[in-house]
């Protein structure tokens, strides 16, 4: 396996031009280890070689989620086509614009080739393809409705991203304005500031204390800004580098995201919308409840969900009902409990659990919309309070200087 596998690396994708019996000019790709190996085998298939390339795999951008979207959208629509396995990813490969997605595209259609199933294809590349994803396209296997689950499967990452876009753009906008209102403070402080303190020493009189302190500061940012930019810009990579790395950091932090008087609302419609919906598509490939819950957890994107649905999984393993078990957790709402426990009576939890997906996927809109809106005034005040501060701290000494003459 391991030598299999080490020859598979070293192969790469050719492009050729030759004629076939007929004299007609054809074309195609083929994974070789070498133009020899290519030479040869396009000799076997009657074809005249004229040109053999070797594509450029290299560089290209990091694969997105997006892109993972679009591929799994045009797979699930050429194979409801009754498109072929093996063509629907040549098609989607030559389509694609990125040379790291064309390479990731023709490396899981070699294993399917020689016989690995398409999950298991899958499975090798966890970076792109989770386990949510590999769950879905193994249960499909296995029932004969590939085409149906990633259908599925596409509707849900479509509706998965259009939900952290719509967090995003509310997000962009206040932290847009306050990075530029960071610059604007220190240029004042580098450059304004010690124009007027030279203005000020002119006058032979004493300043107020507002501006005193701000030339104070002004004179500790022009020392010592070195050390400031070094110690945010620091700080700033170490908090964004333990939450990445360390599971205490999440927890701690996905708790005060929810406890935040104004996000935090918005971050749990947002875990709840992904959480039902994620249970919801799982449920409705046939996949068991408590395997479903595996994936389910993770794609909430909070600790808090995810340790609840550890917990979700390990009373329903016992026999308890998923309803009772998302009580006694404390983080769900009362309409998602009342939804759930309706689908566990009428046999269409999947069903149910969609609808309070899609409830919360509207109050997520809601409330970016609402807080694009709320959050307008409230920079407003900020920056007016800080910048506004700062103008009137240098004016005062003029406003004294003009009330004496």
């Amino acid at each position: 396996m391991a030598t299999a596998a080490a020859v598979r690396e070293k192969e790469f994708v050719f492009e050729w031009e030759g004629k076939d019996k007929n004299g007609k000019v054809v074309r195609g790709e083929i994974r070789a280890g070498g133009e020899a190996m290519v030479s040869a085998t396009l000799r076997r298939q009657g074809i005249l070689i004229k040109k053999v390339k070797k594509r450029r795999t290299s560089g290209g951008k990091a694969i997105k989620q997006k892109d993972i979207a679009v591929f799994t959208r045009q797979l699930a629509t050429m194979m409801r086509a009754g498109v072929p396995l093996l063509q629907s990813f040549d098609i989607v490969a030559r389509g694609s614009s990125n040379p790291r997605m064309t390479k990731l595209l023709i490396d899981i259609r070699t294993d399917v080739e020689t016989g690995t199933s398409l999950s298991s294809a899958f499975r090798k590349h966890p970076l792109h393809f989770d386990s949510l994803y590999c769950n879905l396209v193994e249960a499909g296997e296995a029932a004969g409705i590939l085409d149906t689950l990633l259908d599925r499967l596409a509707i849900y990452q479509e509706k998965t991203m259009a939900l952290k876009n719509k967090i995003k753009s509310a997000l962009i906008y206040p932290v847009a304005v306050l990075v530029v209102a960071f610059v604007v403070v220190v240029v004042i402080m580098l450059f304004v500031i010690p124009v007027f303190e030279n203005v000020f020493q002119s006058f032979g009189a004493d300043l107020p204390a507002p501006t005193m302190f701000v030339i104070g500061m002004s004179k500790v940012f022009t020392q010592y800004w070195w050390a400031i930019f070094g110690f945010l810009g620091g700080g700033t990579y170490f908090f964004f580098e333990s939450w990445k790395r360390s599971e205490n950091m999440q927890r701690s932090m996905d708790r005060l995201l929810l406890k935040v008087p104004v996000f935090g609302p918005l971050v749990n419609k947002a875990a709840v919308a992904r959480w039902t919906r994620t249970l919801s598509t799982m449920f409705a490939a046939g996949v068991p409840l408590v395997e479903a819950l595996d994936s389910v957890g993770g794609a909430s994107g909070n600790a808090v969900f995810k340790d609840a649905t550890e917990q979700i999984q390990k009373d329903v393993s016992t026999g308890a009902s998923l309803t009772s078990s998302m009580e006694t957790t404390g983080v769900f709402p009362n309409m998602v409990l009342q939804m759930t426990a309706i689908g566990e009576e009428s046999g269409a939890l999947d069903g149910m659990l969609g609808k309070a997906a899609e409830f919360y996927e509207q109050e997520v809109d809601e409330a970016v919309a609402g807080l694009s809106s709320l959050m307008e005034p409230f920079i407003i005040v900020i920056l007016g309070t800080i910048i506004g501060g700062i103008v009137v701290s240098m004016y005062l000494p003029i406003f004294k200087l003009g009330a004496v003459v």
